[in-house]
């Protein structure tokens, strides 16, 4: 956010599920509780009630004024989450994208990409017992991973993979990197 600020571009950022007063409610329902605490589909449901709230409340309102918008995971999680890690159709979940938004979607999406095991360690350092989705077993992270892994080789256009087991300041690098070059902007770090 810094760097875009220096560059003079005002942004906004968010997070899903979450981002608004409603999406924020549906949030604790989603990442509080046991873990088997929602069947896929019910999950599915409330991320995209939650996304729907987040989308018309927020995100929509500060494009329409020009701001750009950062998002922490959006539909594609989705996609990875419900459809490849727990084996909801993909057909079944893009249609449930185009009734709640339509073809709306982000001009640039960032898959900061890791093995498993260096993910869940480094989730476990950030959050301690972490949530229900980060507490699920290595094999659903795997599958999660290669889910994003496809999504992002299915849309080469919008879609940047990002090496994730540098530092930070290598990952920040690589981040600025891909936006620059993507959405054409002088960024530095």
């Amino acid at each position: 956010m810094t760097a875009l600020a220096r560059a003079g571009i005002a942004a906004q950022r968010t997070r899903e599920p979450g981002g608004s007063q409603g999406a924020e409610a549906i949030r604790r329902l989603l990442l509080e509780g046991a873990d088997e605490r929602w069947d896929a589909i019910a999950e599915t449901l409330l991320f995209y009630a939650a996304r729907r709230e987040h989308v018309t409340r927020l995100i929509m309102p500060a494009l329409d004024h020009g701001t750009w918008v950062v998002c922490d995971r959006f539909a594609d999680s989705t996609i990875a989450y419900q459809g490849y890690g727990r084996g909801l159709p993909l057909a079944e979940l893009q249609a449930l994208h185009r009734f709640s938004l339509g073809d709306f979607a982000p001009d640039l999406t960032l898959i900061l990409d890791l093995p498993v095991a260096d993910g869940l360690a480094r989730a476990a350092r950030r959050s301690g017992n972490g949530d229900r989705f980060e507490r699920l077993d290595p094999a659903f992270h795997e599958r999660l991973r290669k889910g994003f892994q496809r999504i992002a080789a299915a849309n080469p256009r919008r879609c940047v993979v990002i090496d994730a087991s540098g530092d930070v300041d290598d990952v920040h690098r690589a981040v600025l990197a891909a936006v620059t070059a993507r959405l054409r902007v002088a960024l530095a770090p």
